[in-house]
């Protein structure tokens, strides 16, 4: 773990690096996706809230989508996901994705074993259509094991600033938590794709993961002016295989 000097000294350095990259995302019209799924308690609101801190809130937006209505249940799964796309010179964070199909839907009972499957098959060929019309399609998968889980999950109860967090499904996530790691490695193997890579985050270290984070985020997108900054692959890096024995995801 990073002294709190140098995590917020590091921090600092990378959070300018953004605002480098933001100015040029919107000069240039790019449009970029950034995807945070990963396990509850992973610290993926803390991402968020670093990555987006200093960057101008009219060129971003962080989606965070509720369980879907009625009506939406009805659609074409991933529809009420595209209105929240980027346009030209937008990044959009997902804190959680159409993903939620692959990890609680699947696991809490809540889709079909074929709505399982329709899914691990199509979510490639959706990114790449939108990877093919010039979204960068950026994902981060953000890993914690057993115990620092309930660890995390425990203080949410516990601290009255983090109330919001709470939900019916965090004790159920330590329950079924081999079952999430299942639904894990099926949908990393199946939805990990040279259009739309997957990154895994070793998450036990909060500040540590979100410097990495962030470190990996700006040599995603080439910039002007960029300042290098060492990464860290020992806490992100691209899935293969390897991954689900190597100690980089928990067991």
């Amino acid at each position: 773990m990073p002294s709190q000097k140098k995590y917020e000294e590091t921090l600092h350095h990378l959070q300018v690096e953004l605002v480098k990259l933001q100015r040029h995302v919107i000069a240039r019209g790019q449009k970029v996706l950034i995807i945070l799924e990963g396990r509850d308690g992973a610290g993926k609101d803390g991402a968020v809230m670093r990555i987006t801190e200093h960057l101008s809130p009219r060129d971003i937006r962080i989606v965070a989508l509720s369980k879907p209505s009625d009506v939406e249940t009805t659609q074409w799964y991933f529809q009420r996901y595209v209105s929240h796309l980027p346009a030209a010179g937008e990044i959009v964070l997902f804190n959680r994705s159409w993903y939620n199909r692959a990890g609680v839907e699947h696991v809490m009972g809540f889709c079909t074993e074929q709505q399982h499957d329709e899914f691990l098959r199509n979510a490639p060929a959706f990114e790449s259509m939108l990877a093919q019309s010039g979204i960068t399609v950026i994902k981060y998968y953000l890993d914690i094991d057993r115990k620092e889980q309930k660890k995390r999950l425990k203080d949410r109860h516990e601290d009255p600033l983090k109330q919001w967090k709470i939900s019916p499904i965090d004790e159920k996530a330590i329950k079924h938590f081999d079952d999430y790691t299942k639904a894990r490695n099926s949908m990393l193997l199946a939805t990990d794709t040279a259009a739309a890579p997957w990154m895994v985050v070793r998450a036990n270290d909060k500040k540590a993961a979100r410097l990495a984070i962030i470190a990996d985020l700006i040599t995603r997108v080439s910039y002007h002016d960029a300042t290098p900054h060492d990464t860290h692959p020992e806490i992100v890096c691209r899935f293969d295989e390897t991954c689900l024995t190597n100690g980089m995801l928990a067991s």
